[in-house]
């Protein structure tokens, strides 16, 4: 079953989504930056706050809990300390873009809990073969929406089209690494739905995906719920497809892809 990563600070989402299982939550702390890569986005900026971290933690009873922490900088040592002081399962690195950063960091966590590496920059995906060694390393999880950008495409989902994702999904099986990518929004929902992006997950034996906020879009208490269950749902029936058809499936994926690509303006 694949895990379903909620980014949240909210204890009471946090003890839904454990009574539901195969969750992980993530309390987001980076701030370095993001705004200035994603500017005229309509993506997420995180006003998630070190003290967060504990109240999801004392929320959870079988989730795991993951804190993306800010880009490596002169304060990383002090900022890990902090974030571990209150107990996460694993953190996450974000923006970095070669080997060296990767094993800075990896020591300044000392093998204290397990590393998340955001593959979201040009810079890391050429590294890749470098890096996917590095000792502490449990997960690599590629962030498309910042990936895209970097390699100049178009469209989010692009580098799942041309082989990219699934040349780290290959890495990173042949390390017994965990590996993961993108967000996901509704079944039906999204310029690339949902059912189709979870279609790719099951073909390329992903692990874990970032729910959209999609999911949260009704104020209705129970529809976050049913959203889960219809996913679910989907995911078994696209589990039971035969390689013909998951293959059949994958190629036009890849060639709705392109056709959106193809209709939108190269970015800035």
């Amino acid at each position: 079953m694949l895990e379903l990563i909620q980014i949240t600070n909210d204890p009471a989402l946090a003890r839904r989504c454990d009574a539901l299982g195969g969750f992980r939550l993530f309390v987001d702390l980076e701030r370095l930056g993001k705004a200035e890569r994603q500017a005229g986005r309509n993506t997420f900026i995180s006003t998630h706050t070190l003290d967060d971290v504990g109240r999801v933690k004392q929320a959870l009873r079988h989730a795991r809990l993951m804190v993306r922490v800010n880009p490596l900088h002169e304060g990383t040592a002090a900022e890990l300390d902090a974030v571990l002081a209150q107990q996460p399962d694993c953190v996450m690195l974000p923006v970095f873009r070669n080997a060296d950063e990767l094993r800075t960091f990896a020591g300044l966590v000392a093998q204290r809990v397990p590393i998340v590496a955001l593959l979201e920059t040009a810079g890391a995906l050429a590294s890749l073969d470098d890096w996917i060694g590095t000792p502490g390393l449990e997960e690599v999880y590629v962030g498309l929406n910042d990936l895209h950008l970097s390699l100049g495409q178009r469209f989010m989902f692009e580098p799942l089209a041309d082989g990219t994702v699934e040349r780290v999904a290959r890495a990173a099986h042949a390390h017994s690494l965990g590996f993961g990518f993108g967000g996901i929004a509704r079944p039906g929902e999204g310029l690339l739905p949902g059912r189709d992006v979870l279609a790719e997950h099951l073909r390329l034996r992903s692990r874990a995906v970032i729910l959209s906020r999609t999911f949260h879009r009704d104020g209705a208490d129970t529809v976050f719920e049913q959203e889960v269950a219809a996913l679910r749902e989907a995911e078994h029936e696209l589990a039971h497809r035969s390689a013909t058809e998951m293959q059949a499936d994958a190629v036009r994926i890849a060639a709705r892809i392109r056709e959106i690509a193809g209709g939108l303006a190269r970015p800035a």
